[in-house]
């Protein structure tokens, strides 16, 4: 099956070289370019494309508003988010708009691939220092005001305990080492919590578990 990707980026020449990597791949195609979010906006929902490659600083609708936009409509596309300025405060904006994944512009041509198709498959990913980074910002600090918490009632303790074992930046192997059960059990686990929180990404339940202080600077399972 073939993954449709929207590029979006106000520099021309980017936008061209991203087009050409992506459409190298037998597996990816490039279904449309945007300059701005405005015209994002509007060609997802001609195209409607898998995944949207998306610049986050951009003239008139940036990047962080059209995905908020993108990711609150039915059936929405994923959203890998691009951009050359490796700030806080862009990657915990992308990731609350609802991005899957975060990567810089300087990523190899064979990171950037790894990134459309992981997020196409319903994963998250995150450029290594925005990751690390993540962590240490919420590491130590209270819980978000206003974070609703009742969703977490619908986990059983299993799914709760994955939710903090994911937040710690372990995968489904190292998960499954953890707790000692089949890595197939541990996806079955995290697709559960997954729908019952109403999420589309590990990244995604990584920001909530972190949002509601479930993760402090030892979280259970984090190792190193």
């Amino acid at each position: 099956m073939t993954v449709r990707v929207l590029v979006v980026d106000d520099q021309v020449v980017v936008r061209a070289g991203l087009t050409a990597v992506i459409d190298a791949e037998p597996d990816l195609t490039v279904v449309g370019e945007a300059g701005d979010g405005a015209a994002a906006v509007s060609l997802a929902e001609r195209l409607t494309p898998d995944v949207v490659v998306m610049d986050v600083r951009m003239p008139g609708l940036d990047g962080i508003a059209a995905t908020r936009i993108l990711t609150g409509r039915e059936n929405p596309p994923r959203v890998l988010a691009l951009t050359t300025f490796d700030l806080d405060a862009y990657v915990f904006d992308a990731l609350h708009a609802g991005a899957s994944g975060f990567l810089l512009k300087d990523v190899q041509a064979a990171e950037l691939l790894h990134g459309i198709r992981v997020v196409a498959a319903g994963e998250g990913v995150l450029a290594p220092s925005a990751t690390r980074r993540l962590i240490g910002h919420y590491a130590a600090g209270p819980p978000r005001p206003g974070q609703d918490t009742g969703h977490l009632d619908r986990l059983t303790a299993r799914e709760r305990y994955v939710l903090t074992l994911i937040a710690s930046g372990l995968d489904n192997a190292a998960i499954a080492a953890e707790l000692g059960i089949t890595v197939g059990t541990v996806k079955s686990h995290v697709n559960a919590l997954l729908r019952k929180l109403e999420l589309r990404s590990r990244v995604q339940a990584t920001i909530l578990a972190y949002d509601l202080g479930l993760v402090r600077a030892n979280p259970p399972g984090a190792h190193g």
